[in-house]
């Protein structure tokens, strides 16, 4: 997974690179292309790799964390 995130990192960035140096009638579309790609591909797929195998309920705000929170606001 990680080499699939560099590798569709590295080629969004690239389009968008092209997009602005190139002197070409689709410039416009490589920025374009380059731009969905790092937001409807990257990221999703960048936060699934991040987030796989972990509990959300401990990034919540629940009564028990407000309880672990405080608590370890008194100790110190």
């Amino acid at each position: 997974m990680k080499y699939i995130l560099l590798i569709v990192f590295i080629v969004c960035v690239t389009s968008i690179i092209l997009g602005y140096n190139l002197d070409v009638s689709y410039g416009e579309k490589l920025i374009g292309g380059g731009v969905l790609g790092l937001f409807f591909v990257f990221i999703p797929l960048f936060s699934y790799h991040r987030w796989k195998g972990r509990d959300i309920k401990e990034y919540m705000i629940t009564k028990e964390n407000l309880d672990k929170m405080r608590d370890k606001e008194r100790r110190k």
